[in-house]
């Protein structure tokens, strides 16, 4: 966990270091003759953040691709699809989960970029669903008689065909570091519309949505992003 949250740190302070220093070079540009082509086109890239969580976290395994596309100056259409294996460990219970994933929507970007500069601090919304196995792998009897343990039934019982739909808000910075090579890092709110529960226990981990819990129909997220662009047309 220790290493985990180190990479983490390291990707975070590279990422807004390279931001900061993109912007103060690009703020020298003060020619207001120079016209301003905005670059349109394809963008297309990986989720770093669940590769290192498979790494350091040997419970899991996930792999997201994401991509999206400007449509206006400010608006750009979104996606985000990915596979992901988690195991839970709960009190008297332990489960596996497993499944694919598909997220679509809006970005918006509320940066005001200066000449040739093409950054983004940018909010989004989702529309996410998830297709996904449960699998029971042990769980243990309740009992009021604390003389003896309780038994546990370690016999799995797998569910398959279960399905997740969720709403996604987003909220993230991207920076150009190189033409037209983006590093990105956001912050998922997540409100859970509906899901398939397998039979005598609630999922606890749904692939796209994160963790769940009993108290509440929210959830939250993050990742970090590396992303190219196949510039198409300037407008």
């Amino acid at each position: 966990m220790k290493m985990k949250h180190t990479l983490l740190f390291i990707i975070s302070f590279l990422f807004f270091s390279s931001f900061s220093l993109k912007a103060q070079e690009e703020n020298t540009i003060v020619n207001d003759t120079v016209a301003k082509n905005n670059k349109y086109g394809l963008r297309f890239g990986i989720d770093l953040s669940k590769p290192i969580h498979s790494l350091v976290d040997n419970d899991y395994s996930g792999f997201e691709i994401m991509g999206d596309f400007r449509i206006t100056n400010k608006f750009y259409i979104a996606a985000e699809m990915g596979n992901e294996k988690d195991k839970q460990f709960e009190n008297n219970l332990e489960s596996s989960t497993k499944g694919s994933y598909l997220k679509i929507g809006v970005d918006f970007n509320a940066y005001n970029n200066w000449i040739g500069m093409n950054n983004a601090i940018f909010a989004g919304l989702r529309y996410g669903f998830s297709t996904f196995n449960q699998e029971l792998i042990s769980y243990g009897i309740y009992t009021e008689d604390t003389t003896f343990p309780g038994t546990i039934i370690e016999e799995p019982i797998e569910y398959s065909g279960l399905t997740a739909h969720w709403a996604e808000f987003i909220f993230g910075v991207k920076t150009e570091i190189f033409t037209n090579l983006y590093l990105s890092i956001q912050l998922q709110l997540k409100h859970l519309i509906t899901e398939d529960k397998p039979e005598n226990f609630d999922n606890l981990y749904i692939p796209g949505f994160n963790r769940t819990y009993d108290f509440s129909e929210f959830g939250v997220g993050f990742g970090y992003g590396v992303s190219y662009l196949i510039p198409i047309f300037k407008k």
